[in-house]
């Protein structure tokens, strides 16, 4: 038995990182890193959250997700089809939360449809939604990698686009930053980087040999992590 949110927070300050580094890189709220930390799990939205917040903030330090998640469920996980106390306790906790950040109030006689209601919102709109925004660029510079070497590449298949892109996260140093040309690539080795890309449906991420899945009509910021690959639309 290890105590998981101390195990965090020691692998946090060991990389360097402030909570606000590790949200931009994640798209993991502050407040929900800071309740992992605390092991206020109650703050999180459902414990299917907490699962997943917990892996990728995991993986995100280079720690074993899968010795986390399973850690909480041995401690913590509630059977909510029993209806114990506690569960009940998350869920007034839950809802408390998600009327406050709205400013709303959802009525209704049905427990089960309020907490699905409140799921589906937090998901929608969770995360802070400003990104960084690119200005006018200079010329394209970068580091030549070779290709055998890459471990993420990233291609304009269908046109040009704005890229920007930094080792680790947003503050990182800058290794490319410029206009990606039609045919172009550009290849990287660093297990975490950070992209800004402002015409994300005429370029391809691949990773590890795998091809990531971008949006399109705007642009998107992106994190490249040792396990995942996740984006948010800048214009959310």
């Amino acid at each position: 038995m290890f105590e998981i949110g101390s195990s965090l927070r020691e692998a946090r300050l060991r990389s360097g990182l402030e909570i606000p580094d590790v949200e931009r890189a994640t798209m993991i709220r502050a407040k929900y890193l800071r309740a992992l930390e605390d092991e206020s799990f109650e703050v999180l939205p459902s414990q299917a959250y907490v699962t997943g917040f917990l892996r990728s903030y995991a993986d995100f330090l280079e720690l074993d997700g899968s010795l986390f998640v399973d850690e909480y469920t041995s401690r913590f996980w509630v059977d909510e089809e029993q209806g114990s106390r506690r569960a009940r306790r998350i869920r007034v906790r839950e809802q408390h939360h998600r009327r406050a950040e709205r400013n709303m109030v959802f009525f209704t006689v049905l427990a089960i449809g309020v907490v699905t209601a409140l799921v589906i919102a937090a998901w929608n709109y969770g995360g802070d939604s400003s990104s960084p925004k690119i200005p006018h660029l200079t010329p394209a510079t970068a580091l030549v990698t070779p290709a055998s070497s890459a471990r993420t590449v990233i291609r304009a298949t269908s046109g040009a686009s704005l890229l920007e892109v930094r080792k680790g996260w947003a503050t990182g140093d800058v290794l490319f930053q410029g206009t990606l040309e039609k045919g172009e690539a550009q290849r990287f080795t660093s297990k975490r980087l950070w992209l800004h890309i402002s015409q994300p449906e005429n370029l391809q991420v691949e990773v590890d040999g795998q091809i990531a899945s971008l949006g399109s009509g705007c642009p998107q910021v992106i994190s490249v992590t040792r396990r995942q690959v996740t984006s948010k639309s800048a214009c959310s």
